[in-house]
């Protein structure tokens, strides 16, 4: 049982953390990872984020519409399937996104204190290697390369 109840204290409290840092962007915890990817990859098809993120449909309809709201993205019918949309990066998302993926990069390096180079990797791999083995239990099937981000 300690390793649920630290994964849950780890969970818990960098994303009180992350809220924190990322309040000055007007964003959360839980938006920072799809603004990223849509800074990254304009025209990102809406879709797609399912098999990148292992989070519900309705989850990022709702993380989508609250990042239009506020100003960092734009959506655009896809010109090819009409059902879906494409994802665009607003000039305000771009001027912040550094900014946003460099206190990604601090939040993880304070997870990550005291560990040495040889400890993130092997800690990063097990990570990975456990959400495999509870999304294979539960039948949630994502292509091999999607654990690697």
């Amino acid at each position: 049982m300690k390793i649920l109840k630290w994964l849950s204290v780890a969970d818990r409290f960098y994303k009180i953390y992350l809220d924190k840092q990322l309040a000055p962007f007007g964003i959360n915890s839980s938006q920072h990872m799809f603004l990223i990817k849509i800074c990254h990859s304009p025209g990102i098809q809406q879709d797609s984020l399912l098999n990148m993120f292992y989070v519900h449909p309705s989850n990022i309809v709702r993380t989508i519409a609250a990042l239009e709201k506020q100003g960092m993205i734009t959506r655009s019918p896809n010109d090819q399937d009409k059902r879906t949309w494409k994802l665009y990066p607003t000039d305000r998302a771009l001027s912040v996104c550094e900014e946003i993926q460099t206190v990604c990069e601090k939040t993880e390096a304070l997870l990550l204190q005291g560990f040495d180079e040889e400890e993130k990797k092997l800690f990063t791999g097990l990570l990975m290697k456990a959400g495999k083995n509870i999304t294979t239990e539960l039948h949630i099937e994502r292509k091999e390369e999607e654990f690697d981000d």
